[in-house]
């Protein structure tokens, strides 16, 4: 069973739903990739796809779903709330895939969160460029992944029956 058994709370969808906004018109984003609703991207975007508010939420519900469940399986110590959401938003925008080699899990992992947290910066970059958008993200991602009043919670491993 995993360390941490989180879900997205009301304050991660937040940042998630301000940094991306909603556009229900497929569109590039700056590396070209097409984008609908609120930063969803795959097989099934393309030019001209049209959809409603309703469906860029259900299909925001389901991408964090998919975030939420990797950083909860792949961070191995204990989180707090603030530092889930802040990976979770993380793992959204840059991908499951790049986060799993990133330096970032592997100085979690370690325990080393000064260094995981710094790590944020370093994913500022879009198409070989800085994004002052993606700068703007990250500050606001590693903010909340360091929000110190936080404690770790309790897991469903060490809540009493």
């Amino acid at each position: 069973m995993s360390v941490n058994n989180f879900t997205y709370s009301k304050s991660g969808l937040s940042l998630t739903e301000s940094c991306e906004g909603c556009r229900c018109d497929a569109y590039q984003d700056v590396s070209g990739v097409w984008t609908i609703g609120y930063g969803h991207t795959g097989p099934d975007v393309h030019a001209g796809l049209c959809i409603t508010e309703q469906q860029a939420e259900a299909m925001l519900a389901q991408d964090i779903s998919g975030a939420a469940d990797f950083v909860n399986r792949s961070v191995t110590v204990p989180l707090t709330q603030e530092e889930f959401d802040g990976l979770v938003d993380f793992v959204f925008n840059i991908g499951t895939g790049a986060f799993e080699k990133s330096t970032m899990l592997v100085d979690l992992n370690a325990g080393n969160f000064a260094a995981a947290a710094a790590q944020f910066q370093v994913w500022d970059h879009a198409g070989g460029k800085v994004v002052a958008a993606l700068l703007q993200r990250r500050n606001e991602e590693a903010q909340l992944f360091e929000t110190t009043d936080a404690v770790p919670a309790q897991t469903k491993e060490s809540v009493p029956a």
